[in-house]
């Protein structure tokens, strides 16, 4: 992988690294790519709700017209919808302009290809090598490529989502949107579904998006759905390409509670493909142990949609996804779909005396995730680090589990264990972190 294109596409702060510059270049560059394997149709490009969005987007379309393709503008809409809509729309690519649940000053520019499925990283090698060439072709009079708004094709979208689920018969459900993407499109899915919608956080402000809100903070979702009780609530992050519920109970029901109800449901009609689902290395053991009492395997991969899809696509499986909410049907969409997730998941439980009772097909184990800011993601492998996480692999034994990686989009080193007891999960999870936060560079 180049060191331009990220686990998730270009990313970082917004008119500081991810420049107007930059987003026109990588606009050339990428048209340019297409261009020269055959393709010459429209690009599609989306956005979310960040203030620089508008900014990026004007600079990433001229940058492809400048080669002589055309753009067509989806405006605000969830990174899902850019995917399906480009099979939809007959693009030759899309792109969303986003950096999901990141902070808001963050922003990113995500690829996709005719099939709305993420850009090789052969493709994405070569656009990036592309990014400084001056002498990248010009189009000129005519050939020049046109900007066409297409904001209209989201209701194609909106459609199919709620296609995939039931009638919800006045199902009470509190939506968080994260001020982001998702703000008018899932409460548009949700009442077109019968349910009776709340809305939380259904504004789309780019100073507020994932502050204190959305699948990254859930408390607020969490009191709103014990203020109306019967409720649910559905979170979901900055581009909605990922959710996470709250129950009726007021409990979490995380991406590992939603791939063991959704990974039993369709084995159980026989729509699990090789009666196998995949997950990362981060999911719950309790997902493992729910899905190995019904015969049904778990495939497990490094963390990050990409290998999860990449996965899927090699073993021929339908679902996989993370514990952060971000699931992969690929019945439904190419990519992880928070809207088209949550209409299934809601669908379940109105099957099944509600979502606790859905959920409850897996118990997970106490796990803690503890993230240490760091300026040097090489301190992972200071011999003082190594030596702790030794250390608390012993005291785990077999019944628990140790994984510390490197963040693949923040500048973090994310620390998680998991096993029998909490307080001793929570407090070798802390020695591990602090180990981290005091080795040398």
């Amino acid at each position: 992988m180049n060191e331009l294109f990220g686990t998730d596409g270009v990313r970082g702060v917004a008119n500081e690294f991810l420049t107007p510059e930059l987003a026109f270049a990588l606009g050339r560059a990428g048209a340019s790519v297409l261009a020269a394997h055959g393709a010459r149709r429209p690009v599609v490009i989306g956005r979310d709700t960040r203030c620089s969005g508008p900014m990026l987007e004007a600079a990433l379309a001229a940058g492809i017209c400048s080669i002589g393709l055309d753009v067509l503008t989806l405006r605000i809409i969830p990174t899902p919808g850019v995917a399906w809509l480009v099979r939809r729309l007959d693009a030759a690519a899309g792109v969303m302009i986003s950096a999901s649940h990141n902070p808001i000053e963050d922003n990113g520019i995500k690829f996709f290809a005719a099939d709305g499925r993420k850009l090789s990283d052969a493709l994405e090698d070569e656009i990036a090598a592309h990014v400084r060439d001056d002498a990248l072709p010009r189009a000129i009079g005519a050939k020049i490529g046109t900007i066409k708004d297409r904001h209209r094709s989201v209701v194609d979208y909106l459609t199919h989502c709620a296609s995939l689920g039931a009638e919800l018969n006045g199902q009470m459900v509190v939506i968080d949107a994260a001020h982001g993407a998702a703000y008018d499109a899932a409460p548009k899915v949700f009442r077109r579904l019968g349910a009776r919608v709340i809305r939380l956080h259904c504004t789309p402000n780019g100073k507020k998006i994932n502050v204190r809100c959305g699948s990254t903070d859930l408390s607020a979702l969490r009191t709103a759905v014990r203020e109306h009780p019967g409720s649910v609530g559905i979170a979901f992050d900055g581009d909605a390409d990922r959710a996470l519920f709250i129950d009726e109970a007021g409990d979490e029901v995380t991406g590992d509670h939603v791939l063991a109800l959704r990974g039993i449901d369709l084995a159980e009609r026989g729509e699990l493909p090789h009666r196998t689902l995949v997950a990362t290395v981060m999911s719950n053991i309790g997902l493992e142990i729910a899905l190995r009492e019904r015969d049904i395997a778990l495939v497990r991969t490094l963390v990050g949609d990409r290998y999860v899809l990449e996965e899927m696509q090699r073993g021929g499986f339908r679902l996989g996804g993370e514990q952060s909410g971000h699931v992969i049907d690929l019945a439904a969409n190419a990519t992880g779909d928070g809207i088209a997730t949550a209409v299934a998941v809601l669908s379940l439980a109105s099957k099944n005396s509600g979502l606790a009772s859905a959920a409850s097909v897996m118990q997970p184990r106490p796990q803690v995730l503890v993230n240490v800011s760091v300026n040097d993601k090489s301190r992972l492998e200071h011999a003082d680090v190594q030596s702790a996480i030794a250390s608390a692999r012993q005291a785990l034994g077999e019944g628990g589990r140790i994984l510390v990686r490197a963040s693949g989009t923040e500048p973090l080193i994310r620390v998680m264990i998991e096993g029998q007891e909490e307080r001793e999960v929570r407090e070798l999870a802390m020695r591990v972190a602090e180990t981290i936060r005091n080795a040398s560079n």
